[in-house]
């Protein structure tokens, strides 16, 4: 019972950190990218299978959906055996993702990061930092990646570098307006974490569920890697 609690209270936090309920957040009225194709040739920028826990096109799988500028977000996760993490999930160390490494989606530049932001307490967030310790790589076509809540110290590039898809940029943390570890990521149309507009992002070559995806936008429950 207290590990269900737990879990309530930390899917809960998920979803309120943006300040609202899911119940209350409108589908969102508008996009020009509906229909929009990605450009860069993205790959799940993790290894190993990780569970979608925030995804997808509408307001229901995805409270992101009403942002416009995270209208594609992903919020993803590490599950084995229907938890996020092992024990009591009182510490960070108990999530079956924290420390685990984090790559470059795409092949790009490096705009933007942050390094020093301390890991949240599970069940607590840092709104004075929202992203925490963080990555934004310019894919130098019009798309920009937004990697959010590394662990701190973990990164390992600078503003500056060029980096090739499937590159190690860090470690998995829960930094920020964050409540648990995990990674967000989103794709956008500008280089400013607070403006523009969300793009699709559309991952080469994946497994969704066991089922091989030549072409695919992940979406809430799936269980997705780049291997079975």
């Amino acid at each position: 019972m207290k590990d269900l609690v737990i879990r309530l209270a930390l899917a809960t936090i998920l979803v309120t950190a943006m300040g609202c309920s899911k119940d209350d957040l409108p589908d969102p009225a508008y996009s020009p990218y509906l229909d929009y194709g990605t450009k860069t040739e993205l790959e799940l920028p993790f290894d190993e299978e990780w569970w979608v826990f925030w995804g997808g096109r509408s307001v229901g799988e995805n409270y992101h959906a009403a942002y416009r500028e995270q209208r594609f977000a992903l919020d993803l996760v590490q599950r084995i055996n229907g938890r996020n993490y092992q024990g009591n999930g009182s510490r960070n160390e108990d999530y079956h993702c924290f420390g685990k490494r984090l790559n470059a989606p795409g092949a790009g530049k490096i705009i933007a990061m942050g390094n020093d932001v301390h890991d949240n307490v599970p069940g607590q967030f840092n709104r004075e930092v929202p992203e925490g310790n963080h990555v934004i790589i310019d894919h130098e076509n019009g798309e920009f990646s937004f990697m959010a809540h590394f662990k701190k110290g973990s990164i390992i590039v600078a503003v500056g570098d060029t980096v090739l898809k499937g590159q190690e940029l860090g470690k998995t943390g829960n930094s920020g307006n964050s409540s648990e570890p995990h990674l967000h990521y989103h794709l956008q149309s500008t280089s400013d974490k607070g403006n523009g507009f969300g793009l699709p992002a559309q991952f080469l070559n994946y497994y969704a569920n066991g089922v091989f995806m030549a072409n695919g936008e992940p979406s809430r429950n799936q269980y997705i890697g780049k291997s079975r």
